[in-house]
This record gives structure tokens, sequence and C-alpha cells, in this order.
């Protein structure tokens, strides 16, 4: 079957359109585009016309412009599309009431990467809870997980650490797509919210990107690759530590490291581990790197840079957790956790929000081993494996 996206569907097929009810806005940023590169809401004005009232950015903004942790966008008028840009990343990351007068639908249309701490998951769920309660019909137009969306890694969410970076009981590299994820919101954590999914066609769990024959197109400022989507979740966790994770550089979030590591002699000493850990279908390479901006800006920094080899096998969260560990042993006490305030939380430290626990920063500074880490990632696994069979829509 030929490949399409939820959005191709909307804009192909009469029945379909019949969702959206009334006049409804767009929850979108720049990677919502169709095969041929032309933005959603362009293709949505020229379908809909003066129904399609409000334009919703998520963070990093409607253009996808703005860097990372608490760097806001805010409302404006956009000059080209003549409409209002609502900022669920400013002032408030719930939608207002005055921000859904007149609507009954709102289209959701994001590009999500498959991981927990990205936060375009948590914005659907505040947004639907928030629908929820004002009867406002919300449509996903479902896209692909870059990560792959069969397999599932790391820890489920302690509730006790819910954020901004982590609202739902889901493991870091969740393994759905977002249509599949609003419907967790809505059966597995009850909100009862008019939710429909526009499914994609010919997609499988087991399709990786490059099957889609889709362009990639940055779904935030700092993930320019496939490949950096597959490294990201275990990349992730070094915003949580005062270690660059490659902001700054042409392949962020991709390459990690520090001043005054040296990474051809660090390879060596970990290889034997790196072996014993069975860390197929990743090369970690050693790399010099420079970061223009952020931490370490103007400062060389020695490191790895992490390339996924084979998708069906790569690890990427628990390379990250391995690296984390080898880092920290390492550098005999110039290890530092960040922190600054992370994601609108100003006590807990961002690393326990990122991994949404603190049991594994505590793994980490104890030199902990396979076999523990394993066993952190079973608590809660069972229940959340089957609580997301219950609403899978790709096999």
């Amino acid at each position: 079957m030929t490949f399409q996206l939820g959005l191709e569907k909307l804009l192909s097929d009469k029945k379909t359109q019949e969702l959206i009810l009334g006049d409804f806005g767009y929850l979108c940023h720049s990677a919502s585009v169709d095969k041929d590169l032309t933005l959603g809401a362009i293709s949505l004005i020229n379908l809909f016309g003066d129904r399609l009232k409000k334009i919703f950015g998520p963070q990093h903004g409607f253009v996808t412009d703005v860097q990372d942790n608490m760097v806001e966008t805010h409302d404006f008028k956009h000059p080209y599309f003549n409409r209002v840009i609502h900022s669920l990343y400013g002032e408030t990351r719930i939608p207002t009431d005055k921000m859904l007068e007149g609507l009954e639908t709102i289209i959701v249309d994001l590009q999500d990467v498959g991981t927990r701490v990205y936060t375009y998951i948590s914005t659907l769920n505040l947004l639907m809870e928030k629908c929820a309660q004002k009867g406002i019909r919300v449509v996903v137009l479902d896209r692909p997980n870059p990560a792959r969306a069969d397999i599932i890694e790391g820890t489920v969410l302690d509730l006790n650490w819910k954020s901004f970076v982590g609202q739902l009981p889901i493991p870091q590299r969740h393994g759905m797509t977002m249509g599949e994820v609003g419907l967790f919101i809505r059966e597995v954590m009850k909100v009862k919210c008019d939710y429909h999914v526009i499914k994609m066609e010919g997609y499988k769990r087991s399709t990786v990107w490059e099957e889609t024959n889709r362009h990639w197109v940055n779904a935030s400022p700092n993930l320019s690759t496939t490949n950096s989507c597959l490294s990201f979740p275990g990349t992730v966790l070094f915003e949580g530590t005062k270690l660059s994770e490659g902001r700054g550089t042409t392949r962020a979030l991709e390459v990690v490291g520090a001043p005054d590591i040296e990474p051809f002699s660090l390879l060596e000493k970990i290889q034997l581990k790196l072996d014993q850990w069975k860390m197929n279908g990743i090369i970690l390479r050693p790399q010099m790197f420079w970061p223009t901006f952020q931490k370490h800006a103007n400062k060389s920094c020695g490191g790895f840079h992490i390339h996924i080899t084979d998708s069906s096998k790569a690890q990427g969260w628990r390379m990250g957790q391995f690296l984390l560990r080898e880092f920290y042993q390492e550098m005999n006490g110039k290890f530092e956790w960040q922190d600054a305030p992370y994601e609108y939380e100003f006590e807990k430290i961002a690393i326990d929000l990122i991994n949404g626990t603190d049991k594994l920063r505590q793994w980490v500074e104890a030199n902990g081993s396979l076999d523990e880490l394993i066993d952190l990632e079973k608590v809660g696994m069972t229940e959340y494996t089957k609580a997301r069979s219950s609403i899978l829509l790709y096999f």
C-alpha cells in the first residue's frame, strides 16, 4: 500500500474532511508538511478557507526557530497567513479560553520524535485536557515515529516526577505515534476528550523514516537528521549535565562530550565494557567538537559522535545511560549535574525530570551494573506494554 500521511489523507478524502467540525484551529510547526513540502497551513486554508480561524505553535514556535528550555515564543499576527499565531510555549502551556473561543475543532499536526521528554506530547496532553472541559473536538493528523514505533526503551515515568518533559507514565522511548499517544491519553489516562486520529496509510510499526519517501524537516532546531532522532533518547540525558550534548554544532544531539576529555583513549578504556553490554547497531566514533553557543561555547570538547548503523538493534537510551556512567567515572569529580531551572521546574534537578525518576542518577553515581539498569527498566513496564497494546493503530 502506498504510504500516506494523515495530513495527505485529510486533504484528499472528502469523507475524512467531515471529521473537522465548524471553525477550527491548527496546532502545527515547520515540519507540518506534505510529500511536496507544502506547509499544512497553506493547504488547509486552500481547502477550508476562513474556517481555519487560529493557528497554534508548540515549543520552538510555529516556525521552529527558537532554542530549547524556557526560551519562549509569543502570540503574534502572521503577516502572510493573516491569522493570529497563539503560542503554547509562552505565557501559558495550556490553551486559554480566549484562545479557544469560537472553535469547534483543533487539528494537531506535529512531527513527534518518539521520546517522552520531547514536549509535543505534553502539549497534546494539556490540549486534550482543556478541550475535554470545553467540548472541543481534537483531531490528530498522524505522522511516523522516526525513533521507530516497534521498539520500547527506558524507564517508565514515576508520576512523582511529572513535569512538562514527562506528563504520562510511559517509557522514555515509548514506541507510539502521536495519534496513538492521544489514544493513550483518552483510554488509559481517562481524559474524556472527543478525540479522533486520521491515520497514515501504508505505515507499519517497523517502518523506518527512509521507507516513507518523505523528506525530513527538523521537528525542532537541533534535530537535523533522522540519526539524531534515534540517538536522542540517550543524548537528551546530557541536557541534565554540564557536559555538552552538541548544541551549537552542526550535529546536535548526536555528539556528546566536554573539555579535557581525550576521546580516543577514553574509547579504548571503555571498549571492553561496550562489548560486554552488546551495544549492537551503534558505533561510537571519537570526536572533537567546538560548540558555538550554549554549554562550553567556543571551547574544544572531546567525546563521541553516536552513529546509528542498524535502527532495529540500536538502543540509544541504554547507550546514553552507559556514557553518563563512564563520563562520571572518567571525570574524577569534575562531572556536574545541571542545576539550572529546567522546563519550568525550579526545585527538582534536570536529570531526574528527564529520567522521570531519581534512581537512574543514583545508578550513575554508584557505577551501577547492566543488570541493575535492566531491573530499573522493568518497573512498571508490564503495565505499560499492556496498556499500549490496547490502543495501537498500526501493526
